[in-house]
């Protein structure tokens, strides 16, 4: 693993990223390359490069931090904080602290560091419920269970927590070299498509004029839909930021427990309470054995001012969820009234919800 020396510069790494805060990050990129030509950016705010070439040539780490911090500071790019140590992760940490790290230090620096580095809001909210409060205590645990409780993105961050790997997924912004190329860059002239669309140009231009929004609102102001592996519809899609890093592809393989096909046309953000009863109007629930206590006749969803009749139904598709999980075990029910419509129920502790419908 190699020596990283990281910049960072404190008050410029939110996320509301506007034309100056861009163009000092800019010039703070030319000032370093001039005495260290591999410097790169990884964020608003935050440079790294590889520090064994520089520390050899000026005589140590601390020799090549020095000089950039005054290098910065004579251009009015200040205030900068400087740090060095194994792999990138481990440096940018460094750099909020101001301090070089040694080899043999490395370990021990990661393992008091707060278990919300790793950037992993879910995985750092039960790791803290549970006691795991630092990056030492996660790095002790089995990797065999943390792959079980947080997939392969778990097995990643515990990783990084050893110190076996040195770059954290997700710490860099993808996007921040695009948008500096675009600074000097004059807007692209219009084209007219060809008449059969012109699709690479057009999603060319698309591409540019995203990047130009999160230049001017942020990162956060353009998202693209992406699918993500789960057990419903409302779990498969996801929102993400424009130029955010791909991630593993999503398998063809079934994934257990899924809803078979088709997927409703409509998910509903907020479910809708629903009844679901027999002929004699006594209340369908899901068995142990995840079968249907009764023959559905009947659905009234809440807002609806009647009663639907039920003529088919497929399912019901259980989900067992295990211990550690917040969500109970459920059950899907695909139902088709009278009417033609089909509706997607989710029973949950009991209680049935409209959570998608087919059109």
């Amino acid at each position: 693993m190699e020596r990283v020396l990281a910049l960072w510069f404190p008050g410029r790494s939110s996320e509301g990223t506007t034309g100056s805060e861009l163009r000092e990050l800019q010039h703070a990129l030319e000032v370093v390359a001039v005495h260290c030509p591999f410097v790169e950016p990884l964020r608003l705010g935050l440079l790294a490069l590889p520090a064994r070439a520089p520390s050899r040539f000026y005589g140590g780490e601390r020799a090549v931090a020095t000089l950039l911090g005054d290098l910065l500071d004579d251009a009015g790019l200040g205030p900068v904080r400087i740090g060095v140590s194994e792999g990138l992760f481990a440096s940018v940490l460094a750099a909020r602290d101001e301090i070089i790290v040694s080899v043999a230090e490395t370990s021990a620096f990661l393992a008091t560091q707060p278990i919300s580095v790793l950037r992993r809001s879910e995985l750092a909210s039960l790791c803290q419920r549970l006691g795991l409060s630092t990056l030492g205590r996660f790095a002790a645990l089995d990797e065999g269970r943390v792959l079980e409780r947080f997939g392969t993105d778990g097995v990643h961050c515990h990783r990084v927590a050893r110190g076996s790997e040195g770059e954290l997924v997700g710490l860099r912004d993808l996007t921040i070299s695009a948008r500096l190329a675009l600074l000097d860059e004059p807007p692209p002239p219009p084209v007219q498509p060809s008449f059969f669309g012109g699709s690479s140009l057009a999603a060319e231009r698309a591409a540019k004029a995203a990047i130009r929004l999160q230049h001017q609102l942020g990162t956060a102001a353009v998202s693209v839909a992406r699918l993500r592996c789960g057990h419903d519809p409302g779990e498969r899609a996801e929102l993400v930021p424009f130029g955010a890093p791909e991630g593993r592809p999503v398998s063809s393989d079934p994934w257990p427990g899924s809803l078979p096909a088709p997927s409703p046309a409509a998910v509903l953000t907020k479910p809708l309470g629903c009844r679901l009863t027999d002929a004699q109007g006594a209340p369908v629930e899901v068995t142990t054995r995840g079968l249907l206590s009764a023959r559905p006749a009947r659905c009234t969803v809440e807002g609806e001012p009647r009663t639907l009749a039920v003529t088919a139904w497929a399912g019901p598709w259980p989900v067992s969820a295990r211990w550690w999980e917040r969500r109970a075990a459920r059950a899907r029910l695909q139902v088709v009234t009278e009417e033609g419509v089909g509706l997607l129920l989710s029973s949950e502790r009991g209680a049935w919800q409209l959570v998608g419908r087919y059109d």
